[in-house]
């Protein structure tokens, strides 16, 4: 498709939708589209509603389909799936799409959801949702990894509250390469959009328009190869001109598609200037917090010719790519712009090796991974602790290795004992999380510190410390940074004084790139529930006092129960309260339907059993159809005071779900407790290996094929 010079603006451009531009010039005949493609003209392409829900209707004229409430009750939902797909490059995914309301803003709106279905995952993987209605198309462009697994795509629409709801699909395009890729040959300009300014804005050029007052040039794309046969559909790019600057410093902005996975590698694309009385044309990426960083700006303009530049893209999180121009007035020429690319390699100048996360993590199951202690002391000691009624073990497992300071070998008054993390790249954003436990201390302020070192040693600052903690519970911490230099993390414990001596213990630490509280990392991974938010997809037979129920902090019974959560120390978990059950009671509690593939299933979770009466804590297995149950796994009495956790590997093709079933012991000593449940696909062996059980535990019943 091709299409007349025209200007993109939208009101928001930080979002990932932008404005979709129906001034398209249909090709005489329609090429054929991509596997996952669908323009809705005749037919739906091989995307299917999903016969359980509402269908997707066909317009009569084509062009689109939709749902809405002149045929369905507000609150249902129409579900639309593709064929089997598969990536094995890197993709992007675009949607054209509408919601539309009669009312302004309804308390429950209309959302369309997309996801991404494994034929090997029990589950749907969420990978963008919108509800904000619109008086016209949008657009959303999707990063797909590559992968070597079959997908499909799944389209849920869900009709809100209100007069007249409707949701529409206009086109859905999958193509190879990445979402901030262009050339600008297509109407919905690759989902670029530009940033609305009075006196300047970007435009498509090229083609056989003229709307401009400069001697444009010719597009690159294409150039002069097709000659003039097929001079009427030659190529186009994007440009901006002074000419209707009215202001000093007039900056027109042109802003990609938000990246929705994370990619490293060299950015490329062709430009050409013209320069008179000046002009600055720079490259920025913003995140979704809307912080800027510039990575290039263009020098010397050189001769009036289409020029390449390259620059090194990191985007471990969601960023936009943005190219500004600053014109110093209205005789500061043009920037042309045109096929923008990227390559997961780095440029040809780039010799920096790219940060890790894996590098600058450590759980300390094996060793120190890359961190290390001062040569004059070992502070730090690596130890596994076989937890019991008393002593706590790790946080990863339970059952695991942790690191433990300011014991009665190491302990004096005034010492101080530090760990070094691995180098890290400085200009970046961090995000620094581990999980520490403190005991024995009188006064716990500064037992804990965490400083960034600058590479020389000379420059410390602090970014973290203890003020007070719940006694001997793995709590976790959450630190942003960001610094000019290169940086080391170093945590650091205190013995201040011989009386006031205790035990630091610290594990599972991790050092992402990004910001701690990006709005993005809100929602759970699929598969996974914390009980941070809510009970996800988890149901209950019944609800009263005897039922699971959710909480943070200590249980009310003493000598019983969990004094924090797993994930944070701090968070909610799932638990039976003793107190209001009698012996041999039992409370269920349900996940969602899981759907059943091939191969096999690994369900992790952490759970709590302290207290002298303690009963059982079984999982179980019911498929659809069936009115008995498969036991999976199962513990019996009092375990630990530690959260331990639990390998469960399963087979089932059919629906089925999954219940965690809590029985009531001898005495109200009995509290049971459950947290950070996970569905993943394939085998538990390489976790099993990590977490052995000892002979003192109850049965554990794995690989059981239904």
């Amino acid at each position: 498709m091709l299409f007349r010079s025209v200007l993109l603006a939208v009101q928001d451009p930080a979002r990932i939708e932008t404005r979709f531009v129906s001034t398209a010039l249909q090709l005489a005949s329609t090429l054929d589209l991509p596997a996952g493609s669908c323009t809705f003209e005749e037919n739906t392409c091989g995307f299917d509603s999903v016969f359980e829900f509402l269908p997707w209707i066909l317009n009569e004229e084509g062009h689109y389909i939709y749902v809405d409430t002149s045929f369905a009750k507000q609150g249902e939902k129409a579900v639309l799936l593709s064929p089997d797909l598969q990536a094995e490059e890197w993709s992007c995914l675009r949607l054209v799409y509408q919601i539309a309301t009669s009312s302004g803003s309804p308390s429950d709106p209309s959302r369309l959801n997309l996801y991404m279905r494994f034929e090997d995952e029990s589950f749907d993987r969420l990978l963008w949702s919108a509800k904000n209605p619109s008086d016209s198309w949008l657009i959303a462009s999707l990063d797909l990894q590559n992968t070597s697994k079959k997908f499909k795509i799944l389209i849920a629409g869900v009709l809100g509250h209100g007069n007249i709801s409707s949701i529409a699909l206009f086109e859905i395009k999958m193509t190879t390469g990445y979402c901030i890729e262009c050339d600008f040959e297509e109407n919905h300009l690759c989902g670029f959009v530009n940033h609305w300014n009075p006196n300047v804005n970007w435009f498509v050029g090229g083609g056989n328009m003229r709307n401009s007052q400069s001697a444009l040039p010719q597009d690159h794309t294409f150039k002069s190869e097709l000659g003039c046969f097929l001079c009427a559909i030659s190529g186009h790019y994007m440009y901006v001109d002074s000419v209707y600057i009215k202001h000093f410093q007039e900056v027109a902005q042109l802003i990609s598609p938000m990246t929705t996975a994370p990619m490293s590698g060299c950015l490329s694309f062709y430009y050409q200037l013209q320069q008179r009385n000046g002009n600055i044309f720079s490259v920025y990426t913003r995140d979704a917090a809307g912080l800027y960083e510039e990575i290039w700006k263009a020098g010397d303009p050189g001769n009036a010719v289409w020029n390449l530049a390259e620059v090194e893209f990191s985007a471990p999180y969601p960023k936009e790519v943005i190219f500004e121009v600053a014109f110093n007035g209205p005789k500061g020429g043009y920037v042309a712009l045109d096929d923008i690319s990227f390559s997961p390699v780095h440029c040809q100048n780039q010799t920096e090796r790219p940060f890790s996360a894996l590098e600058a993590s450590c759980n300390f199951e094996e060793d120190l991974c890359n961190f290390y202690q001062d040569k004059e002391g070992s502070g730090w000691t690596r130890v596994k602790v076989k937890p019991n009624m008393y002593r706590a073990g790790d946080h990863t497992s339970g059952l695991g290795y942790f690191l433990l300071a300011n014991t009665k070998l190491t302990s004096q008054p005034g010492y101080i004992g530090r760990l070094y993390g691995p180098s890290l790249r400085g200009n970046l954003q961090y995000c620094l999380r581990f999980y520490y436990a403190i005991s024995g201390f009188l006064k716990m302020s500064d037992t804990l510190a965490v400083y960034i070192f600058e590479e020389n040693h000379v420059v410390q600052d602090k970014i973290w410390s203890v003020l007070e903690s719940p006694r001997g519970v793995w709590m976790q911490a959450e630190i942003t940074f960001r610094k000019p230099m290169p940086t080391k993390v170093v945590f650091m414990s205190l013995c201040k004084s011989l009386w006031d001596c205790g035990l630091v213990a610290l594990d599972d630490i991790t050092i992402e790139l990004g910001s701690c509280w990006s709005p993005e990392k809100l929602l759970p991974p699929p598969g996974e529930c914390t009980f941070e938010q809510d009970e996800c997809v988890f149901t209950q037979e019944r609800r009263n006092r005897s039922s699971w129920q959710r909480r943070r902090g200590e249980t009310p019974t003493s000598y019983t129960g969990p004094k924090g959560d797993h994930t944070t120390g701090v968070g909610y978990y799932m638990y039976i309260e003793a107190s209001h059950l009698v012996y041999g009671q039992k409370a269920r509690l349900l996940s969602g339907p899981l759907r059943g593939v091939t191969g096999k299933h690994c369900l992790t979770f952490f759970y709590h059993m302290y207290g002298a009466g303690t009963g059982l804590l079984n999982v179980y297995l019911k498929k659809e159809g069936d009115s008995e149950e498969s036991l999976l796994w199962r513990r019996r009495g009092e375990q630990s005071i530690s959260w331990l956790r639990a390998l469960i590997e399963y087979s089932c093709e059919r629906q089925h779900q999954i219940i965690f079933e809590a029985i009531r012991g001898v005495s109200v000593r009995s509290d049971i407790a459950i947290d950070d449940i996970k569905f993943q696909a394939g085998s538990c062996a390489e976790m099993e290996d990590k977490s052995q059980q000892s002979s003192g535990y109850s049965e554990d019943l794995n690989e059981i094929e239904y």
